[in-house]
């Protein structure tokens, strides 16, 4: 048993995260360039060749000479490659997420899709509004569901009633991570001729 809890385990796990590949490959591809091109541009100053951008001699210079631009530029720049070390650092460190959540199930791993959760909310409050499908619009992200609903010109759509509809709904799936209770809005304009 616990084999096979395992098993779920990982499985959650792997389809609920996203991996960081694309990250890592951008930045290994500019590491490698920047390598690259600055060995070429050795190269080429010990062969006394015209560089391709910049000279070593003249990168040499420039570093000496950094100190003597004002201070507010050098804090500057500093913090602008901070905030990206930092930014790539964060990026590594946290786990990527897919839009999916998973139903409890004790035999098997289910996961369901945030598209697929939202329109089966969708339709609900729909029903509930006695409104049609294009005059609903949800949205479900990790922690969070947003119902957005636009009624027929003149017609009142009672709020609470489509507030439970959806949240009993919600309730049901009975989804991980669990989802903060809906959050409801109505357009103050309504739809003409629906």
């Amino acid at each position: 048993m616990s084999s096979r809890r395992s098993t779920y385990q990982r499985i959650r796990r792997r389809e609920t995260r996203s991996p960081r590949s694309v990250a890592a490959i951008i930045l290994a591809i500019v590491l490698i360039s920047t390598f690259a091109w600055l060995a070429v541009e050795i190269v080429l100053g010990m062969l006394n060749r015209p560089p391709i951008l910049v000279a070593p001699s003249v990168m040499a210079t420039a570093l000496v000479e950094i100190t003597s631009l004002p201070a507010a530029s050098l804090v500057g720049g500093g913090l602008v490659i901070a905030l990206t070390g930092w930014a790539f650092i964060a990026l590594a460190v946290t786990p990527g997420r897919r839009g999916r959540h998973i139903l409890e199930s004790t035999h098997t791993v289910i996961l369901v899709d945030d598209d697929v959760i939202a329109s089966a909310l969708a339709r609900h409050a729909a029903s509930a509004a006695g409104i049609g499908l294009d005059q609903v619009r949800v949205t479900v992200s990790r922690k969070r569901v947003e119902v957005r609903l636009t009624p027929t010109s003149g017609i009142l759509l009672d709020r609470t009633a489509v507030l439970n509809v959806v949240t009993d709904e919600l309730d049901s799936y009975q989804l991980q991570p669990t989802l903060e209770p809906p959050r409801l809005s109505i357009a103050r304009e309504g739809k003409v001729g629906a």
